[in-house]
């Protein structure tokens, strides 16, 4: 276990954000994690969860506890239908696919290269080209801050929505996840029809592709739009896709008639954030230090020296500009500190 003070988390941000904490702490194992929750006291308050950075953006030092999961090991338990894959919640994320993938166990291929670790992928609901983790979510174990005691929760207790769980709401801070357990099936079913997944298998001359070459195509399209965080520091996608009303969407395909969208249900749509925030102009801009990708206007990046209040700043800018030209308030899916 890890247990260091003043410590510079700018290795634990994908911004590249030169933040401090008061205290940070790493725990290796379930046994690790209790005793953790029962030698924090109240000058180690406040709390903040760490996963791996990739979804945080720090615009000042933290003057509180860091706590972070090392918990490592993948094991797979075979039940009638598919298999339960048991991972530690600081896995790396992608690492868990291409394990998945690799053994015949499918359902993880279209979050392939969604940076961060297993915890996370829990508490954020991680989602990319039509998928949602909450899909295949089983179990999240955990220890409860308050008591030390051992729990898990079902899919179903947790209450996952759009990027949403109870663990980004009413239970933040409350429970160290430990370990998460994935239901995927044995039956490799593609889900082809989202972003441009067919055009770049049609690249390759692979109609009917198997779970691998599924993969491939999704981090050909991720590498292509998405910049290196240790070239220019970023979090991925900053900005969630809002969903409107039917009435609201109409109202808008009237202007746009060659406006990107995906239904959700009988009552509303999803509209691409990114598509705004381009058609407002801002793919490749700059404002100070901070920057729009210039392949994925979703893309907020470190365009270097940045501070969190750069990367704000630009970001409050951006919703500004879509709210006036769209009427839509674009809310960050990052999580701001």
């Amino acid at each position: 276990m890890k247990d260091l003070r003043n410590y510079s988390l700018a290795q634990h941000n994908t911004f590249g954000i030169d933040a401090k904490c008061s205290r940070f702490i790493e725990f290796s194992s379930v046994a690790e994690a209790k005793e953790t929750v029962k030698n924090i006291s109240d000058e180690d308050m406040p709390l903040l969860l760490l996963g791996g950075g990739s979804n945080l953006l720090l615009t000042k030092d933290f003057n509180g506890t860091v706590l972070h999961s090392a918990i490592k090991g993948i094991s797979s338990t075979f039940i009638d239908g598919g298999v339960l894959v048991r991972c530690g919640s600081g896995e790396t994320w992608d690492d868990v696919v291409a394990h998945c993938v690799a053994h015949g166990w499918y359902g993880t291929e279209n979050l392939s290269l969604i940076p961060g670790e297993v915890g996370a992928s829990a508490v954020q609901n991680i989602g990319a080209y039509g998928a949602e983790v909450k899909d295949i979510i089983y179990k999240v174990e955990a220890v409860e801050i308050a008591t030390g005691k051992s729990c898990y929760f079902t899919n179903e207790q947790c209450e996952y929505a759009y990027r949403k769980s109870r663990f980004k709401e009413d239970w933040k801070n409350k429970y160290l996840i430990t370990h998460v357990t994935y239901k995927l099936s044995l039956v490799f079913n593609p889900h082809l029809d989202y972003g441009n997944i067919r055009a770049e298998l049609d690249k390759e001359g692979i109609s009917d592709p198997t779970a691998a070459e599924l993969r491939n195509a999704i981090i050909k399209i991720r590498d292509a739009k998405l910049p290196d965080p240790k070239v220019e520091g970023n979090a991925g996608s900053f900005f969630m896709n809002p969903l409107v009303s039917k009435d609201k969407f109409n109202e808008l395909l009237k202007k746009y008639p060659q406006m990107p969208h995906y239904d959700v249900d009988d009552t509303h749509e999803k509209i691409p954030a990114g598509w705004m925030i381009d058609q407002c102009g801002w793919k490749g801009k700059t404002l100070g230090r901070a920057g729009v990708h210039s392949k994925q206007a979703l893309v907020l990046v470190n365009k270097g020296g940045a501070t969190g209040n750069d990367i704000v700043a630009l970001c409050d800018r951006i919703r500004s500009d879509v709210e006036k030209k769209f009427g839509i308030d674009i809310h960050p899916e990052v999580n701001i500190i």
